[in-house]
């Protein structure tokens, strides 16, 4: 069976200086070339290498353990480990490497490997460990920035490069920790560029390399011949769940999107909002428009007052690159618009009715139209155990959900409450209860809150309306 494994490793990142000029790639011509080392880069960015250790505390359950299966167990070290003794374990304990990417403290590593810690501890290269703050966590990019507690003097840090200057065929390194043996470098290419039917995260845009990875290397750094952090090791594709030659890296320019927001005091990442809806074109798309080949993306919805509405996008346009690159589809679109900076606008190739125009789209956040007045129901109503917010363009973007003309969107559901016995999910936007429209988080409350012998609720999943009746 395929599965796309999480790998938990190490990361870095390097800021190129603005003269600096990338090298021209070239194979070795003489034996001398042939065996010349990395160890000078290895070296270099060795020491900003870190282990990652996150522990969260869990409630013991009765029965089978979720810690007898295998493929659980590889994403929460060793199965003779800690929190692996038997069903009266509450603690669980992953471990996953990360970078150091400013002197101050600042390491960066995969979301994964932190999620739902209540501690975090990182030990250097050097053997020494200290305690970590979560500063941001990005689940959309599965990466997250932590921030070092204590300390004397700077940290050892590695810098970031640009994903932007590779090229398939390109020789790299992967560090990082896999089955925590200790810091591992692993050698191999880049055996293709911008992977867009990965599956693992929101932004769908990976590097991929044949350069061993193993769980345990989650976060870990994928690094080029001169030294520079290109990517971020985050997962496998394996039937075994070891490495079969097939490793994928998120690129360093999302990598420093997360990191810049974190450096600014955000506890989001905060992004360029489009507004629009998109489709990549298939072949059959592309035979139906009588298009060379099917590349593109086709935009399905504008949003009223958006930017792609006032950019002058159109229902029908085909959008075929941004800022001068081209784009194959509606995931390379997402990643390229995702990573411009705030301010300003991008440039994106349009066509339409057989004519390129270019349009100029600005630059801006979501907005958050509406207060949240985030509220967890704790009747016994079907919702009770669901955390909801007001709905606005700033949340369905946060969530990755489509707006709607209004409603309250669902963020979070209790275990075992009567929220998950209903099947509601994160991201669903609730419309109605029993015929009355749900505007705010406040109707939500007030509707619930009295007895009902039949619940009509009514609610839209990934741009479908449901209906379910459900006793009371």
């Amino acid at each position: 069976m395929k599965r796309f494994v999480p790998a938990s490793a190490a990361i870095l990142l390097l800021a190129l200086p603005a003269a600096a000029q990338t090298p021209q790639p070239r194979v070795p011509t003489t034996r001398a070339e042939i065996g010349l080392s990395f160890a000078p880069v290895v070296a270099r960015t060795a020491p900003a290498i870190v282990n990652v250790y996150a522990q969260r505390t869990v409630e013991a359950r009765r029965g089978p353990s979720l810690l007898e299966d295998p493929f659980f167990r590889r994403f929460f070290g060793r199965p003779d480990g800690p929190g692996f003794g038997g069903p009266s374990e509450r603690v669980q304990r992953a471990l996953g490497s990360g970078v150091i990417v400013d002197s101050s403290g600042l390491v960066v590593t995969n979301n994964h490997v932190i999620e739902g810690a209540d501690e975090v501890r990182v030990s250097l290269a050097d053997k020494r460990e200290f305690d970590a703050d979560i500063l941001l966590r990005d689940p959309r990019t599965d990466l997250a920035v932590l921030k070092l507690r204590g300390g004397k003097g700077a940290f050892p840090s590695a810098e970031l490069g640009s994903s932007d200057d590779l090229q398939v065929g390109d020789i790299v390194l992967a560090i990082g920790n896999p089955f925590g043996v200790g810091q591992t470098v692993t050698q191999g290419i880049v055996s293709a560029l911008a992977r867009t039917q990965v599956g693992i995260t929101d932004y769908q845009f990976f590097i991929q390399t044949d350069a061993a990875i193993n769980p345990g290397n989650s976060g870990g750094a994928l690094v080029d011949g001169a030294g520079r952090v290109i990517g971020i090791n985050t997962a496998i594709f394996s039937r075994s769940g070891g490495s079969q030659g097939i490793g994928f890296a998120i690129p360093a320019d999302m990598v420093r999107v997360v990191l810049q927001s974190a450096l600014t005091g955000g506890t989001s990442v905060r992004r360029p909002w489009l507004g629009a809806a998109l489709q990549s074109v298939t072949p059959d798309i592309a035979e139906g428009l009588d298009l060379p080949r099917p590349v593109g993306s086709l935009v399905q919805t504008v949003r009223p007052g958006s930017p792609a509405e006032k950019a002058g996008l159109r229902v029908g346009d085909l959008i075929t690159g941004i800022a001068g690159q081209e784009t194959d589809d509606a995931d390379a679109f997402g990643y390229r618009f995702a990573t411009r900076p705030l301010g300003g606008a991008v440039d994106v190739a349009v066509v339409r009715q057989g004519r390129a125009l270019n349009l100029s789209i600005p630059l801006q956040p979501a907005p958050e139209t509406v207060a949240r007045e985030e509220v967890t129901v704790t009747n016994r109503s079907p919702v009770g155990g669901a955390t909801v917010v007001n709905l606005s363009p700033a949340v369905a973007e946060e969530l990755r959900t489509v707006e709607a003309d209004a409603g309250v969107v669902v963020t979070a559901v209790v275990e075992g409450s009567p929220a998950e016995m209903t099947n509601l999910r994160v991201g669903d936007v609730i419309l109605e209860v029993n015929g009355v429209k749900i505007e705010r988080t406040a109707d939500l409350v007030r509707v619930t809150g009295s007895p009902s012998r039949v619940w009509r609720i009514t609610l839209q999943r990934g741009g479908r309306k449901l209906t379910a009746m459900l006793p009371g």
